[in-house]
């Protein structure tokens, strides 16, 4: 009954929407340079913009015109950091990101490149960023039209060029940072130790490091350039016009080591990256479907933010009719459904990056030995703007494989990065342009093979009833060896190549009726490429879940597609849990405590008491599994080991937990119990009713210039904060700060420097109806629009943390229906 009173709710959220008669729609016309006709921008009740043009190069003018009105600060600071162009505004500081991003630049063939991502693709692309610029255009005319972040930080939005759509610094990449710190753990602990405390797959990959490497040389400060081109853009209260700035005492010695860092993550960062970077998808066929049609799901997992990292648009055009999310800096549409088909993607998993060590000339640092011989590197010079400061003259150098990130002038060592994303074709999602216009599986199947960043597992759902699973990516092929560790650059490590997309992964109409994915191993048995695998993955259970919820049965309906996408099922407590059968407790609140879980049905409710004892266990499991296996010299190389493998450890253990590893896995768990009763008491009180999970696990979403903010400021551009549901391990992933990470710097006493507050999960979620595209929902939060004094800014959240959906209407009569506004555009002078 429960669950029927839910979905009935949902339903009725969309049933009013739709049913409602249609707001007074207020109307503008704009007339702008650059369009060939007219265009028609109609923004429904949710905030999404449904764009009719007349032609192609139109349409995406169109979009990047209208994505500049809502989200022009998020393309600032995008512009910002593909071009190097940080420390112009935040002083030198950001010199080292800038000097990483340029040094990271793609630079091989343009045309080649813009063509790469569809056939159309430098008309598409220049068309896009035309609009952008026609939107800044507007605003140097009038200042007014300005987000205030822009006045804030005492700056103006700068023009865009397609370099900025193909930059790559936006992308989830690659591995490099996990082979430092693969081979620093090595040094310190040994071979098996390090593998003992992963989880690989396939298992016991080859972990030699090659004895030309001496790794006592080998140090964290070698990724110091790359790390600081991939660290998100903190911004601190001097970067601030004075009137904004939070200056309390409290915050100046954590801005000023803020300041003063490199960006480089943490071991428990990276553990904390590997379950955040996390996504479901799963497609349905008809034969399982009460409508005898497919349906698809997908629910990417990021890091929470404001604005939202993706956008809603419907972008449609002769050849074009598509709608869904994507990032709003790139043109096109990368999760969504056209007229024919639907698709959606979760991080697939290849190694697309190397670590080259060189040995250099003494007598000319600038050569490097390969082959044999001496080669040169390459050096490229740029004057950099410092805020404050004379401009930054740089050298950029280069070895055959790629850029150098460090040099060791000393020991005659120099170090490059090999990244397969620096070829054509790898610029994130950008290839779903040749998506956007697929009828069939086979023309969607022949458009995945151009999508090589990210690593991706497509899934796909027609109306002809086809479902289908490809997974892409650029995969080299390392021929002899694992892709794990550093390898020496003197030639004797090169790659053979990369495997053609299509032998990647793939299934069309499975007979069990569906298919699922969620960063899950999923390499065949008997798959041959074996030079081209991959070996870390996420923990299984998210997808194990989908797989139970699916195999159950059923006749599905949109509805349970929904009650999947917001399950917090917890597989870990499942295991977890009865192993406190035979724990006798001598503290009588952990007595009351173990008994609650014994009783309880393993669901992360938010009003859960159970689960809020539970969730704090886990956390504390998580805490003293790293603090008491780990050994301490490997502590900033090796984060939280994998919870799989923990719960492994528990349900077989052996003699890491003492002489009798029964009773010491037995005191372990109980120790863990201990103390997360004793901090649920601190925190919420004596009163175990009061420690429902919602009471502590809650959603504050951050504005990117949050920690830099007075409280009034703050509060009008942060979004938040109610209680949610599940955790990392859940089909409804609400991820929180791992133990060990220091929350960011925010005010004493701020809930959202809570370490259990969200930090990441699914910000956005589709279900599409292949039956009827009008009965599609979707979500996004916090909203569509950047702009805080917009009414879009914050509206999806109430939605959002509630498990609750819109309708996401495509035909023209349903549109209408819930327009709030509409915008002509006409050619002609702006």
């Amino acid at each position: 009954m429960r669950f029927a009173r839910f979905v009935c709710g949902l339903f009725t959220i969309a049933w009013l929407a739709a049913a409602q008669p249609a707001p007074a729609q207020q109307q503008r016309v704009v007339r702008i340079s650059g369009l060939k006709d007219s265009v028609e921008i109609l923004k429904d009740r949710w905030g999404i913009s449904h764009i009719y043009a007349k032609n192609e190069s139109d349409l995406f003018f169109a979009q990047g015109y209208n994505v500049a009105v809502d989200r022009l600060f998020q393309l600032e600071i995008w512009r910002r950091q593909a071009t190097g162009t940080m420390a112009e505004i935040l002083g030198r500081k950001a010199l080292r990101r800038d000097i990483g991003n340029r040094l990271f630049l793609y630079r091989g063939d343009f045309t080649q490149e813009l063509n790469w991502y569809h056939p159309h693709g430098a008309q598409i692309i220049q068309s896009f960023v035309d609009g952008i610029n026609a939107r800044i255009a507007e605003t140097r005319r009038n200042p007014a039209l300005l987000t205030p972040e822009f006045k804030m930080l005492r700056i103006q939005p700068g023009d865009w060029t397609p370099a900025v759509v193909i930059s790559r610094f936006n992308g989830l990449l690659g591995n490099v940072t996990q082979e430092l710190n693969i081979a620093l753990a090595i040094r310190a602990i040994g071979v098996q130790r390090v593998k003992d405390l992963d989880y690989f797959q396939p298992p016991d990959p080859d972990l030699n490091l090659d004895p030309a490497i001496d790794a006592s040389l080998l140090s964290r400060d070698v990724l110091d350039l790359y790390s600081a081109f991939r660290t998100p853009v903190r911004f601190t209260a001097e970067d601030l016009v004075a009137q904004y700035r939070d200056n309390s005492k409290e915050r100046g010695p954590a801005l000023a080591q803020l300041n003063g860092s490199t960006g480089y993550p943490s071991a428990v960062e990276l553990s904390q990256l590997r379950q955040d970077l996390g996504s479901n998808n799963w497609v349905v066929s008809g034969k399982l479907t009460a409508s005898g049609y497919p349906i698809l799901a997908n629910d990417p997992h990021r890091q929470l933010e404001v604005p939202s990292l993706r956008y809603w648009v419907h972008l449609v055009a002769p050849g074009w009719n598509v709608i869904g999310g994507g990032e709003p800096a790139l043109p096109g549409v990368s999760i969504g459904h056209n007229e024919r088909g639907a698709w959606g993607l979760t991080i697939f998993g290849t190694d697309s990056e190397d670590l080259y060590v060189y040995d250099t000339n003494p007598d000319n640092p600038l050569q490097y030995r390969y082959a044999g011989g001496w080669e040169s590197i390459t050096v490229i010079r740029e004057s950099i703007p410092v805020r404050g400061a004379q401009p930054a003259e740089v050298e950029l150098k280069y070895t055959r494989h790629g850029p150098v990130v460090f040099e060791d002038r000393t020991h005659h060592k120099a170090y490059a990065i090999r990244a397969a994303w620096l070829q054509p074709g790898g610029a994130p999602y950008l290839a779903s342009l040749r998506m956007d216009q697929a009828a069939t599986w086979q023309q969607f199947r022949d458009a995945c093979a151009y999508s090589r960043i990210p690593a991706e597992n497509m899934v796909w759902a027609d109306k002809d009833g086809n479902i289908g699973y490809q997974a892409v990516g650029i995969a080299p092929l390392r021929p002899n060896w694992s892709g794990l560790l550093p390898v020496p650059g003197d030639g004797r490590y090169e790659w053979d190549g990369f495997l053609p997309i299509k032998a990647l992964p793939h299934v069309q109409n499975p007979e069990k009726g569906f298919f699922n994915t969620s960063n899950n191993y999923l390499i065949p048995p008997d798959w041959p490429y074996r030079e081209a695998l991959h070996y870390t993955w996420a923990d299984p259970f998210r997808a194990d879940t989908v797989e139970q919820f699916l195999r159950s049965g059923r006749m599905f309906t949109v509805a349970d597609m929904m009650e999947l996408q917001n399950s917090v099922f917890s597989i870990p407590a499942r295991e977890l849990v009865p192993l406190l059968r035979e724990v006798k407790p001598a503290n009588q609140a952990t007595e009351h405590a173990r008994q609650r879980l014994l009783e309880w049905d393993f669901n992360l409710d938010k009003n859960s008491v159970a689960a809020g004892i539970y969730e704090m266990w886990q956390w504390h499991i998580l805490a003293d599994a790293r603090a008491a296996f780990v050994p301490a010299e490997a502590q900033q190389f090796i984060g939280i080991p994998p919870p799989s493998k923990i719960i492994h450890w528990m349900e077989a253990p052996d003699g890491r937990f003492g002489p009798d590893p029964i009773a010491g896995r037995d005191a372990f768990l109980l120790k863990s119990l201990n103390e997360a009763v004793a901090n649920l008491t601190q925190r919420l009180g004596a009163d175990m009713e009061k420690w429902k999970l919602g009471a502590y696990h809650h959603a504050l979403i951050y504005h990117p210039m949050s920690g830099a903010m007075n409280p009034k400021e703050r509060a009008r551009f942060d979004v938040g904060d109610l209680p949610r549901g599940g955790d990392a391990y859940t089909v409804d992933a609400t991820a929180g700060l791992s133990p060990g990470i220091t929350p960011r710097v925010l005010p004493p006493g701020s809930r959202g420097s809570d370490p259990h507050n969200q930090s990441s999960g699914g910000s956005f979620k589709i279900i599409a109806d292949t039956e009827d595209w009008d009965d599609s929902l979707g979500l996004n939060t916090p909203g569509q629009s950047g702009d805080v004094n917009d009414p879009h800014y914050r509206d999806l959240y109430q939605l959002w943390a509630r498990g609750r959906y819109f309708p996401i209407f495509y035909s023209r009569p349903k549109i209408e229906s819930v327009t709030e506004k509409s915008l002509i555009l006409q050619p002609g002078s702006d």
